[in-house]
């Protein structure tokens, strides 16, 4: 008698969602939008260097697979990627491909991929050396607990609480309140789910961090710096 499949997704199912990403423009796409903000079906096509009608054929068929979620208002269509899960998924893989060693073209180019490696937004959570650090100096501090799989501890909790930036005493829907996110250029892990996102926020919120430019680079400004090195106890130059 041949047993029953466990529920759950096909091995079709799962060859089809991975063909969405085995494209360079589909793949550059999701990227750029791990910025967690939407872009227009022409900034999208310009930051891939493709042609409009070509972006809008990869377009539609990663919001048919669920991938992006789009809104159109007047004649411009929004896109944005469809959850946090589907932003995960896309930095795990990202920390998984072998890191691009070819030098950046043009001071430019240089400039802005060492922003980025300093300190970035991952969706809605901070991500690079910036993020690296924060996670790292939670941990130390006894507020975040790596040791069995990932958890705030009391200490953890009412140290949010005390920010101001109080977290739920559970997670709603499906995310976690608590994920650790593999960094792409640190391989090391940072804050993700509700915890990293109420983190970020309030960071931009409360003038600790900025973003640079229109990519997802992000910079500590100076009263960021001394307040987190407070925080958290740490020395300021440790600080990206």
């Amino acid at each position: 008698m041949t047993p029953t499949p466990p529920p759950g997704p096909s091995g079709p199912r799962l060859a089809a969602l991975a063909g969405l990403l085995a494209d360079q423009t589909r793949a550059a796409i999701c990227l750029a939008l791990l910025d967690g903000r939407a872009w227009t079906a022409g900034e999208l096509a310009r930051h891939c260097g493709v042609a409009p009608s070509t972006a809008t054929e990869h377009l539609s068929r990663l919001v048919d697979g669920e991938l992006l979620a789009e809104h159109r208002q007047g004649r411009h269509r929004y896109l944005r990627l469809a959850d946090s899960g589907v932003a995960h998924l896309v930095e795990d893989l990202a920390a998984q491909a072998a890191p691009d060693t070819s030098p950046p073209r043009g001071l430019r180019a240089r400039g802005a991929s060492e922003a980025m490696a300093r300190g970035r937004t991952c969706y809605d959570h901070l991500a690079g050396r910036l993020g690296v650090t924060l996670t790292e100096a939670l941990t130390t501090r006894g507020l975040l607990d790596q040791g069995r799989g990932c958890a705030l501890t009391d200490r953890g909790v009412s140290w949010f609480t005390d920010l101001g930036a109080a977290l739920p005493t559970r997670a709603r829907g499906r995310r976690p309140l608590v994920r650790l996110c593999l960094d792409w250029t640190e391989r090391r892990p940072h804050l993700a789910g509700v915890a990293g996102a109420t983190l970020c926020r309030h960071a931009l919120e409360r003038g600790w961090c900025e973003r640079i430019g229109s990519q997802r680079a992000v910079r500590l400004t100076p009263y960021g710096r001394d307040t987190l090195a407070t925080l958290l106890d740490l020395p300021a130059d440790h600080l990206p």
